[in-house]
């Protein structure tokens, strides 16, 4: 993980926390990156200059954290557009009164006027939610910036996932989740199945996802959701079936996703994992040989999806589609 550090600024109770420093000095004609690629949160100093605005709006987007602190908290007003007011005694960062002048903009920017109000319990406590929001950040930095493309890029996609959802034995009337939904191709699908009586949702870490998907129409057959989908928002056998497309291979804790949608499911339920080419054809598209390390091969997730109280009844590694079905 790797906090970007614009300017001057004390950074003894980041490296306290683990995190590493990428430091970046505009007085010393030190050029800002291009993109936040690899960047886990970012601090505006006094010593940010205007220069680092073409990287403050992303990071809104993506709600990459980001502590502006004296000059860099007028830039973070300035990127987003407000007056420098929010945040309170519940703020994880400005809570119990020890900025009193601090304001929050979003979910995950802070700024502080007076600089040397930036003391070390604040860092301290920046830096441990930098850690525990890591994993999502990086996932929100790397598709807010393409969802807008997402629907077009990939919609030659539909019919294999439409074929895909259409194995599932939902009925009508019944609830189904598209965990990880993206820009939506799945949830009409979904919403066939289950009819006019039935609901379905879909879910995503990225907002700018969500916003993809409604704005492609797929907000009308099914609510969006902004979760993270190994915390699920919902009470226990809650759903009857739940699609998942491209994202086993790509949670940082398995086990607990897995469990977790197991958790809301009923019993009988089912989960569909899906991906639009097989195990071979995405290694060799990265170059790359398969690994028996890889969380889809069947030696790996039909022990990992039994031990999470699911039961495996369809195991399909094609040249053309990769899908296992489990039931409840």
């Amino acid at each position: 993980m790797a906090v970007l550090v614009i300017g001057d600024a004390p950074t003894a109770a980041i490296e306290a926390a683990g995190l590493r420093i990428h430091p970046c000095r505009p007085e010393a004609d030190e050029p800002l990156p291009a993109t936040l690629a690899g960047i886990d949160a970012l601090i505006l100093s006094p010593g940010a200059t205007p220069a680092a605005l073409p990287l403050v709006g992303p990071a809104l987007a993506a709600e990459v954290p980001v502590l502006a602190l004296g000059e860099g908290a007028r830039l973070l007003t300035e990127a987003a557009g407000t007056d420098g007011t929010g945040g309170g005694s519940t703020d994880p960062l400005l809570g119990g009164g020890s900025a009193p002048h601090g304001f929050r903009v979003g979910a995950s920017a802070w700024g502080l006027p007076v600089p040397d109000e930036a003391d070390c319990e604040l860092l301290r406590r920046f830096a441990e939610l930098v850690a525990g929001r890591a994993e999502t950040t990086a996932t929100r930095a790397f598709f807010t910036p393409r969802a807008a493309a997402w629907e077009e890029r990939f919609a030659y996609q539909t019919p294999a996932y439409e074929a895909a959802v259409a194995r599932m034995r939902l009925r009508p009337g019944q609830i189904a989740l598209d965990l990880g939904c993206g820009s939506g191709r799945a949830l009409p699908a979904l919403r066939a199945l289950v009819g006019t009586t039935g609901t379905v949702i879909g879910v995503d870490v990225t907002h700018a996802m969500l916003t993809a998907a409604a704005r492609a129409g797929h907000g009308g057959p099914a609510r969006l959701l902004l979760a993270d989908c190994g915390r699920l928002p919902l009470p226990a056998g809650a759903v009857h079936g739940i699609f998942a497309a491209g994202l086993v291979d790509h949670l940082p804790h398995q086990a607990a996703a897995l469990r977790e949608w197991a958790r809301v499911t009923a019993p009988g339920g089912e989960l569909l994992l899906f991906h639009p080419s097989g195990r071979a054809e995405r290694a060799a598209r990265h170059g790359r040989a398969v690994s028996p390390d890889d969380p889809l091969a069947e030696p790996n997730l039909r022990p990992a999806l039994e031990a999470a109280g699911w039961h495996v009844a369809t195991y399909e590694d094609a040249p053309g589609h990769f899908l296992t079905r489990a039931t409840r």
